[in-house]
């Protein structure tokens, strides 16, 4: 998976205004990698067929790190998932304007469109009728989640315990059966879910924090990706 500083967006968005930073490029190269399926999907929803919003989708993370379109990020909204949305229909705008056809495949593309989520599993291809906005919210939660879960990963009986983290309920016949499968008692499961779901709590603000500006707007963030999962 990739990974990238804590203060990546702080990073990008500063730098933006200022010398051009190595650091900063990589950091904004880093999140891009990250970040990608959200935008495609968008972009998919948009109604292109799919080898086109893929090649959009490259295209336009090329021209965003290449020439530094972070330089035209809101400070004062100071969310990567807002700047990110804000500058592909910026780019869609202009790609209408344009014959596309003659100009992609110019640059080298930074970012692999695999349709795979980080551990290994396929994305399904988008199904549902909401907006492309929507589409955008949402992915973007379970991508936000799905990393956050990965930074987990070390963690003892994880691909076990997985499964109950973002479950809040209790779940103890399914607890019961994990621990048979384990070799400990129902009660040494309930305590390793607890532990792992405060983790992941930690990890979740972390990983939010790394596409926001401030830690102000950490909690606000959080309560949009809660808002995007419910629909």
């Amino acid at each position: 998976m990739a990974r990238f500083p804590t203060t990546s967006w702080t990073m990008v968005v500063s730098a933006a205004s200022g010398d051009d930073s190595a650091e900063a490029h990589e950091a904004l190269a880093a999140l891009c990698q990250a970040y990608w399926r959200p935008l495609y999907e968008y972009i998919l929803h948009r109604g292109y067929p799919e080898a086109d919003a893929q090649d959009l989708t490259q295209e336009f993370f090329t021209r965003l790190i290449d020439k530094n379109y972070a330089g035209q990020a809101d400070r004062d909204r100071g969310r990567f998932r807002s700047f990110l949305l804000g500058s592909v229909k910026h780019f869609l705008s202009s790609e209408a304007r344009h014959a596309r056809a003659g100009k992609r495949g110019g640059g080298q593309i930074p970012v692999s469109l695999e349709h795979h989520t980080e551990d290994g599993r396929q994305f399904p291809e988008p199904q549902d009728e909401q907006t492309p906005d929507k589409i955008f919210e949402r992915r973007w939660a379970l991508t936000v989640i799905e990393h956050a879960l990965q930074a987990l990963s070390e963690m003892k009986h994880f691909e076990h315990l997985r499964q109950f983290v973002t479950d809040g309920g209790e779940a103890p016949a399914a607890y019961g059966v994990v621990g048979a499968q384990l070799g400990m008692t129902e009660g040494a499961v309930k305590v390793a879910v607890h532990r792992m779901r405060r983790r992941f709590g930690q990890s979740l603000r972390a990983e939010i924090a790394r596409t926001v500006e401030s830690d102000s707007k950490v909690d606000d963030e959080l309560r949009h990706l809660l808002a995007a999962m419910q629909g």
